[in-house]
């Protein structure tokens, strides 16, 4: 159970985090120059976790099994990274902007399981959407 449950405790307290960082970028600075001091510091620090948690592994030797995936997701991070910044910058709030993305997020990977993965689209997920819209009805309210 603890390996099903501390992934989504790590998910959520850095999730807040990120909000709260995000949140936090002053104004008058680049976002994409923020973005430029916010993953060299990713990079060493995975570099430190990779070596610690491989017991010493080559770090090159990991990247030769790559494909096309980390490349892409360090493209999409940034959409993704920079659509908060700006998103607060336009000034949505910390309790809206979040839940207003991930629940479109919500919707749309529904389809997108079902298109890529053939994960079922049941009629109680159906039902989720339905109240998803709702919900996004009243938080913008």
């Amino acid at each position: 159970m603890l390996a099903y449950a501390w992934p989504v405790g790590l998910i959520v307290l850095s999730n807040i985090m990120y909000q709260i960082c995000t949140k936090g970028m002053p104004n008058g600075v680049d976002p994409f120059a923020s973005l430029t001091i916010t993953y060299a510091i990713a990079a060493v620090v995975s570099a430190g976790l990779f070596f610690v948690a491989s017991g010493g592994g080559s770090l090159v030797a990991e990247y030769h099994k790559v494909n096309w995936a980390p490349f892409v997701l360090g493209i999409v991070i940034i959409g993704l990274e920079s659509g908060f910044i700006y998103g607060y910058k336009a000034g949505w709030q910390v309790n809206t902007l979040p839940l207003v993305a991930n629940t479109i997020l919500a919707i749309f990977l529904i389809f997108v399981g079902f298109l890529l993965y053939k994960e079922a689209i049941t009629v109680e997920k159906l039902a989720g959407i339905a109240i998803c819209l709702v919900g996004l009805y009243f938080i913008n309210k």
